[in-house]
């Protein structure tokens, strides 16, 4: 039996036995175990980067990054956009791998040569003009790092679709591995920034920055080659046509058809699904909910230019309807797990980097949550999950949007503990007239550990849940859009921190000041008050999403009724 709109390389139907499963996902694991070894390390340390080779000041740095950030997630949903409407996943993937390989291959160019960046000049000291990077190099240095989220954000939205198309979702056994493959998906995740810390964050900071983009650019082409090996061994899915153009044409034709009367039976609504109409597309049932959007299917004589939708079709935009409130809830909940990953590094760069005889680079404390994260992900994936699934029969084990709800209340108590870390090192520095200084602040790099402990419990609970949960509540014809989603919630968070920062420093600017986060000197701002102001934004947020998710019935749900 096989998978509707699944086909071979040749265009075929699928053989089971021969296409797909665990072996054909495990070699996607090697290309996001690649990204990650890249992206991971540089979305830490390239605010170094920017602050001490470009010269941009610390909140220019920092907001640089999460607009990085936030558009690289942007992109991921254009890339969800084109898969699920015109080109398969993989061609997807065979397209845009490159153009992160070339990306990184310009910052490394900039990198090396002297001429392409700006004057070199002492960052530190207060009195000197550093000029940050202008004109044609900071052109070359946007279009390297856009480079980079282009490609980086089409391969977010296709890879985790990608492997989960490997998996038969009405096959119970294949359900089962299906949802074990997100796990180990976070897994290779954290695994590639585990190596990207030690392996990249080294070359940057012993051989230079040149060094570190090139080895990364080196490593995503090996990734990619690896993944395109395995052509004959995948599952495709085919484009089912554009599933925004679908939600946009149920949602005119229901507001056409708003004075119109429901009929008493679902059945009379229009049922007409073709196979030509529906290939890659999945049949949905009728559900009572939304019953505005049902207007969409009512079968009228009167001829237009907007035919009556499928029955099919708009429930494919209820479920759309459904995620909103999720999505925009869990954007807030994402706001100040960016902002801690960008300014903890700037935070561990002012204090005593070196343990014994080691020297550690701030960003490679990360090492710590990632590596607890898949202490958990292992735990969860041989443990918790078959134990969850005997005690309350879920093929998943623990409900996505439970697991979900966890992290994000880890979030506050992470603020708290950076808060409380900010103001500690502050009062060192007062202590031994080190105020003026930007570096050796005599308080170990070793206690933002702690704050980046509690973060690891976050990714390991609601990075996977997220992800899984809505790569599985969307349609088959929808899936890249789905996680597209996933990836925007993160980025539209990135966005939103960066215009945190800006209106922060705007309203606690004073006339002879900067405002908290302003300058360059962290010893003189008030970072401990900005990550008390983010841990009550991610309590209320935590609430907020609480209440929505306590709200939400899931796909299975509808489905059992």
């Amino acid at each position: 039996m096989n998978q509707d709109g699944l086909i071979d390389r040749k265009g075929n139907p699928i053989n089971k036995q021969k296409h797909g499963g665990p072996r054909a996902s495990f070699l996607t694991h090697f290309l996001v175990l690649a990204v990650n070894i890249a992206m991971i390390p540089n979305i830490l340390n390239t605010v170094t980067y920017l602050h001490e080779t470009m010269y941009f000041d610390l909140a220019q740095a920092s907001t640089t990054m999460t607009n990085f950030l936030g558009v690289t997630s942007l992109f991921a949903l254009l890339g969800g956009f084109l898969s699920d409407s015109y080109i398969k996943r993989f061609t997807m993937i065979l397209i845009f791998g490159p153009l992160e390989f070339l990306g990184y291959g310009m910052l490394a160019i900039q990198a090396h040569f002297g001429s392409l960046r700006p004057p070199q000049c002492d960052i530190g000291n207060e009195k000197s003009n550093c000029s940050p990077v202008q004109g044609g190099k900071a052109a070359m240095l946007y279009i390297a790092l856009y480079t980079v989220a282009l490609g980086e954000g089409c391969l977010r939205a296709n890879i985790p679709s990608f492997g989960g198309d490997q998996f038969d979702e009405n096959d119970i056994e294949e359900s089962k591995q299906r949802s074990s493959f997100f796990n180990w998906y976070t897994f290779s995740i954290s695994l590639g920034g585990a190596i990207g810390l030690v392996l990249i964050i080294s070359l940057e900071s012993s051989k230079g920055w040149d060094y570190g983009f090139a080895a990364c650019s080196l490593v995503i082409l090996v990734g990619w080659l690896v993944l395109v090996s395995g052509f004959p061994l995948y599952r495709h899915q085919s484009p089912s046509g554009s599933p925004l153009a679908r939600i946009m044409q149920v949602t005119v034709v229901a507001l056409k058809n708003r004075k119109l009367d429901l009929p008493e039976n679902a059945e009379e609504l229009n049922h007409g699904e073709t196979k030509e109409d529906m290939v890659g597309v999945e049949v949905l049932s009728h559900t009572n909910d939304f019953k505005f959007l049902d207007k969409a299917s009512i079968l009228t004589s009167k001829k237009g230019k907007l035919s009556p939708c499928s029955v099919t079709q708009v429930e494919e935009t209820k479920i759309i309807f459904r995620l909103v409130p999720i999505a925009l809830s869990s954007i807030i909940c994402y706001v100040p797990v960016t902002l801690l990953l960008t300014l903890t590094v700037q935070q561990g760069n002012t204090m005593n980097k070196k343990v014994g005889r080691i020297h550690i680079s701030p960003a490679s404390l990360f090492f710590i949550p990632i590596t607890f994260q898949m202490l958990i992900l292992f735990l969860y994936d041989r443990f918790i999950m078959p134990f969850g699934r005997r005690l309350i029969k879920d093929g998943s084990g623990i409900t996505s949007l439970k697991r979900v709800g966890l992290g994000y209340f880890t979030t506050t108590i992470s603020m708290c503990l950076a808060a409380m870390i900010e103001k500690k090192r502050k009062q060192v520095a007062i202590e031994h007239g080190m105020v003026e200084a930007t570096t050796g602040i005599p308080m170990s790099v070793l206690w933002l550990g702690f704050q980046f402990f509690v973060l690891g419990i976050f990714d390991a609970t609601s990075f996977v849940g997220l992800l899984e949960f809505f790569n599985s509540e969307v349609s088959k014809g929808m899936k890249s859009l789905g996680t597209a989603i996933f990836w925007c919630i993160l980025g539209l968070g990135s966005l939103l921190g960066s215009f945190l920062v800006h209106l922060v420093n705007q309203f606690t600017r004073h006339s002879q000041g900067e405002g908290w986060l302003g300058g360059n000197n962290l010893n003189k701002n008030h970072l401990d008050r900005f990550y008390w102001l983010l841990a009550l934004i991610g309590f209320i947020s935590f609430i907020n999403y609480l209440w929505w998710a306590l709200q939400y019935s899931s796909r299975q749900f509808y489905t059992r009724v």
